[in-house]
């Protein structure tokens, strides 16, 4: 009987091109374009700082000597791109009955099968890339299981930024615009010579729900709320205080069931929108034979059958760093 799987259509680069044309339904990062995607070919990401150093230049008598100029201090850091491996096996039992024996004329339906399969890993990967990059916009890159991979502010010898609302009761008197502007200096003072075109706050429910009903916010929200749908694209949030506030609830579960909040409840994370060369989320190619020193692929697939032809093994894996190159851009905000 003929194998389908050993079709052409189901090599490493038909699938691999197959399950990256997927859309991805996961990630309002991904929607806002933060983390652009580049390829790498190997699977160690050296990023390199170089701090310019700026003076102000004296006045001298014509043929004095100049000032000596000041260079500016390089330093290296060195990270390791993260490998996601994820498995499944498509078993005879699934393909049974779509096409006639020894007859390879009902390809394609086999092929949904796998089509269908690759659908369910690809978003896997994709909410798995969407925590990873959340974890980078708070300054601690972490894995399923909650543990840190990465801490920029440790990798980047910086302390981390806090502005705290005090918004947990809405008739207190915090000056909620006041903290706007101390959190749009902040990001601000932290772009150190990169620019920006604005500054989005994505929010924990509590966080949103606590400023929304704010006394100082609140006349503002509700106009804004009853002409949202005829003069504003709703997805882009409130617009308060210099700074574009968003409801944000993205979650998923780890291995064990356990349902993790990629934002910790009552806090909400401000970062700059525009940015030249802040962020990025570096791609390294897989541990294939055939992608070594190859760009690297967002997502990649491959098959083979199993041990006496009793279904078939589905591979697939993503090798992604998101990485925010200027943490002192981000800020923490909180309720109290």
């Amino acid at each position: 009987m003929l194998n389908p799987f050993a079709n052409t259509a189901f090599s490493m680069a038909a699938l691999t091109a197959a399950i990256n044309l997927i859309p991805n339904r996961y990630g309002r990062l991904q929607e806002l374009g933060l983390f652009p995607e580049k390829p790498v070919r190997l699977r160690q990401v050296l990023v390199e700082e170089r701090a310019g150093v700026l003076t102000l230049l004296p006045t001298k008598p014509p043929g004095a000597p100049g000032t000596l100029a000041a260079h500016a201090k390089r330093r290296m850091r060195s990270f390791i791109v993260p490998h996601i491996p994820h498995d499944d096996v498509v078993l005879p039992e699934e393909v049974n009955g779509l096409r006639a024996f020894g007859s390879e004329t009902e390809l394609e339906s086999v092929a949904g099968v796998m089509a269908e399969r690759l659908e369910t890993m690809r978003n896997k990967h994709a909410i798995t890339l969407e925590h990873l990059r959340m974890g980078a916009l708070k300054g601690q890159i972490l894995d399923a299981d909650g543990s840190i991979l990465y801490d920029l502010y440790e990798e980047f010898r910086l302390t981390q930024q806090h502005v705290r609302f005090q918004i947990e009761s809405p008739n207190n008197g915090t000056d909620v615009k006041q903290k706007c502007i101390e959190t749009l200096a902040l990001v601000e003072e932290g772009l150190l010579g990169e620019f920006m075109t604005g500054v989005r706050v994505v929010c924990s429910q509590e966080f949103f729900a606590a400023l929304t009903s704010h006394k100082d916010v609140k006349t503002a929200y509700a106009q804004w709320q009853q002409g949202a749908v005829l003069i504003n694209d709703v997805r882009k949030g409130f617009n308060f205080g210099g700074l574009v506030f968003e409801e944000y609830r993205g979650k998923a579960s780890d291995q064990e069931g356990t349902v993790r909040r990629f934002i910790a409840p009552g806090e909400a994370h401000a970062f700059p929108l525009g940015t030249l060369n802040s962020f990025a989320t570096y791609n390294a190619p897989a541990d294939f034979n055939e992608t070594v020193n190859t760009l690297g692929q967002p997502v990649y697939a491959k098959q083979e059958p199993r041990k006496f032809e009793r279904g078939t093994d589905l591979h697939t894996q993503s090798n992604p760093l998101p990485l925010c190159l200027r943490p002192s851009v981000l800020v923490k905000l909180s309720i109290n």
